[in-house]
């Protein structure tokens, strides 16, 4: 390598600390100047990789005679028209099966017994080391019968063949055991390649490997394809001096990615620590010293995308418990919109319009999670809206579907207001099952759903049904107002009310928990101000975190013109 060449590999190493997967790359960037003979500078003394290849094949020929060994079937040579890159002086392409004894594990599944030898297979070298943990065991006898393809020794190297291709290993045990599915490198001469050096390619190639594995379902490399792969063979003690300086420049990047992770873990806890403080106001002058930290910290707190997702949670979390804005004394308590409610609720039951609603339990002082300032009041979600659920008809009946009424399910919860229904009922589905039409403007809660789906919410646009998976919150006119509040509300809660789904397969919530949720509800005139400040700081959290992905792209853009520059 030249000095330019190592100077800028010198001085980047602060650039890939900042970028986001800088340290991977640098890795990568390590073995691709290495492979290249771009690390280290060459020796004229060295002997050149030719005489190591000599002396390969003269033990080859000695082997095969004393029948040790099969003749290996004879490789096109590599042309200077086949060759991925030049080489510096001395170095020779060769296939791998030219320098080593390229062999592999059974393909069979062995009968299983409660002990004796052990059977490698990808999962066991997953991580880069050889591990015999979830191990299974065959008998000596199918043991040998392996041993007699592909005895595994200590500096041999193992190398995952199907799914996940690569994670070269090292053999640095005494262990006997089998492998199946797994390739394995033995050498002619011992430590001829040099087996780091040689660990340090595969490691190298394995991305290359498995960009053009083949394999529909699983990918896979055969042994043909290990046996004809390219190997960039420097002379012996070069191979020497680039293992030593590869392991000086990797030892540098995992101290940088202890150094980097740290830093990370030190302002999530600090920032964590003042927003508890915020959580946990006790006295006015706490909120000031709580608030007076984060903004003397900003700029190194929210370069951090996890403290911004915790800041959005803080302020949510604020809001609901009466600290995210001043209480006016003027304002109506929370009390008179309940009453109001209640008394549009009689009316409706009287016309005949709505069903009268089941009586819900009082809330108990042991159900209240925190206290509520004055004018606010805990209550129910069945106390400021109908709740209710649909279903889904009969998908064998085609009277029941391509009609004109939106269907919701559980999927349409993955954005703020509900995405366009991709199914549709009609008007005969509403008759004739538990569908029924939710007005525009109703909130939705998944109560069913993989991942994330579950205790999401959303806002109908345009008015439909729903299936079973749903839960739709209907406002009463005197309780529109509060449609903001309890969006937010719900999405504060969103963890929690998770937390409150049953079974174990596929937890779910049900309409009973819906109604039955406590709410912190303000006065109405408070909830208005609490909207419009979660409004604005949710708006400057959006551009924060457009901030840091704007100069985390810069940093990107930074490193990958340094490694295009090296």
């Amino acid at each position: 390598m030249n000095n330019a060449t190592c100077d800028l590999l010198e001085q980047h190493f602060d650039t890939a600390f900042a970028a986001p997967g800088g340290i991977k790359k640098l890795h990568e960037l390590i073995l691709t100047l290495a492979m290249q003979g771009k690390l280290v500078p060459q020796d004229p003394n060295d002997p050149p990789a030719s005489e190591l290849l000599k002396d390969i094949e003269t033990e080859k020929k000695r082997l095969v005679k004393e029948g040790k060994i099969k003749a290996p079937k004879p490789l096109p040579e590599i042309t200077s028209s086949d060759a991925p890159y030049a080489l510096p002086q001395d170095w020779q392409w060769v296939r791998l099966n030219d320098v080593l004894d390229v062999r592999d594990g059974t393909h069979d599944t062995p009968k299983y017994v409660d002990r004796g030898y052990p059977l490698i297979t990808s999962k066991n070298i997953y991580t880069g080391k050889l591990c015999f943990d979830d191990v299974k065991y065959i008998s000596a006898e199918d043991h040998q019968k392996i041993c007699e393809r592909s005895k595994v020794d200590a500096g041999d190297i193992l190398f995952a063949m199907i799914g996940s291709i690569g994670n070269p290993v090292i053999v640095e045990c005494d262990t006997e055991f089998s492998i199946k599915n797994v390739a394995l490198f033995k050498y002619f001469i011992e430590g001829r390649p040099d087996n780091r050096y040689l660990h340090y390619f595969l490691t190298y190639a394995q991305e290359n490997m498995k960009a053009i594995s083949s394999g529909a379902v699983q990918s896979f490399v055969s042994l043909g394809f290990l046996r004809s792969y390219s190997l960039p063979l420097p002379p012996l003690e070069e191979q020497h001096r680039i293992v030593t300086k590869i392991d000086q420049l990797m030892a540098r990047c995992d101290a940088l990615e202890k150094l980097r992770a740290a830093q990370h873990e030190k302002r999530l806890a600090v920032h964590a620590a003042a927003i508890q403080q915020l959580l946990n106001i006790a006295a006015a002058d706490e909120h000031r010293r709580a608030q007076a930290f984060l903004t003397e910290h900003f700029i190194e707190l929210y370069t951090v995308k996890e403290n911004v997702t915790e800041l959005r949670k803080a302020i949510l979390q604020l809001a609901v418990m009466g600290k995210l804005v001043q209480q006016d004394p003027n304002d109506p308590p929370a009390s008179q919109l309940l009453k109001d409610v209640e008394s549009e609720k009689k009316r409706l039951v009287k016309e005949g319009k709505i069903k009268a609603p089941k009586q819900m339990p009082e809330i108990s002082a042991d159900e209240i999670p925190y206290p509520l300032p004055k004018g606010w009041s805990w209550v129910r979600v069945v106390d400021l809206v109908e709740v209710g659920t649909g279903s889904t008809p009969e998908t064998t009946n085609r009277d029941y579907y391509n009609g004109s009424i939106p269907w919701y399910t559980s999927s349409a919860t993955n954005n703020v207001f509900a995405a366009a229904s991709n199914k549709f009922i009609t008007e005969k589905a509403i008759k004739e099952t538990n569908c029924k039409v939710f007005p525009s403007g109703s909130l939705i809660v998944a109560m069913y759903g993989q991942g994330k789906t579950r205790g999401q919410i959303s806002e109908i646009v345009i008015p439909g049904a729903t299936n079973q998976a749903i839960a739709a919150m209907v406002f009463y006119a005197s309780s529109q107002g509060i449609k903001k509040y309890l969006k937010y509300f719900f999405v504060n809660i969103y963890e929690e009310i998770r937390l409150l789904a049953e079974g174990a397969a596929q937890p779910n919530l049900n309409v009973g928990k819906i109604k039955e949720t406590l709410v912190p509800l303000p006065p109405l005139p408070e909830q208005h101000r609490i909207v419009a400040k979660i409004d604005q700081l949710m708006a400057l959290c959006d551009t924060i975190d457009q901030q840091i992905a704007a100069a985390t792209n810069k940093q990107i853009e930074l490193l990958n013109a340094v490694m295009a520059e090296v």
